[in-house]
């Protein structure tokens, strides 16, 4: 089998405040709303995927996180546009917590020029909360599903 080119690389966050996971309500014109993790692409800019993290993390929901564990990856078929070049997107997803947030301090081009509404939304982290949303990707959404207590693992004292 070839190997895809990877043209994109996101990092987002499967964010944690106590019971809740944060998320971001989406909603545009003609399409029906969904919900999805928080974060964006990496870019030039950033030293890191984590890095990304932090500043997606700042831009979108004007927060601070901490307790940055990997924790799922997506790669999905990606495309850079009419006669671009097609390759793969590779999602990083982390769980993480919170530690502060200020929506008012939200800036970058979701905020600034936004093409919708991104509304900030509390959901328990469990599989009713979890199946009570149009969570994409699909694939995250399974994956959370089958996996909620080996997520809150990856923050046990013990994990080393």
């Amino acid at each position: 089998m070839t190997e895809r080119p990877v043209v994109k690389r996101t990092a987002r966050a499967v964010l944690l405040d106590g019971d809740d996971l944060i998320l971001i309500k989406r909603t545009r014109p003609g399409v029906d709303p969904y919900w999805l993790t928080p974060g964006g692409g990496v870019e030039a800019a950033d030293a890191s995927v984590v890095d990304a993290l932090h500043r997606e993390m700042n831009e979108e929901l004007g927060a601070k996180v901490t307790d940055v564990v990997p924790c799922f990856v997506d790669t999905v078929e990606h495309h850079t546009g009419s006669g671009g070049v097609t390759g793969v997107k590779v999602q990083h997803f982390f769980v993480c917590r919170l530690v502060s947030m200020d929506p008012a301090q939200r800036h970058g081009p979701e905020i600034d020029e936004p093409q919708g509404e991104y509304e900030i939304v509390r959901v328990p982290f469990s599989r009713m909360g979890i199946a009570g949303v149009h969570l994409v990707p699909l694939s995250l959404r399974h994956y959370l599903d089958g996996n909620i207590e080996g997520v809150r693992a990856l923050h046990a004292p013990d994990l080393g």
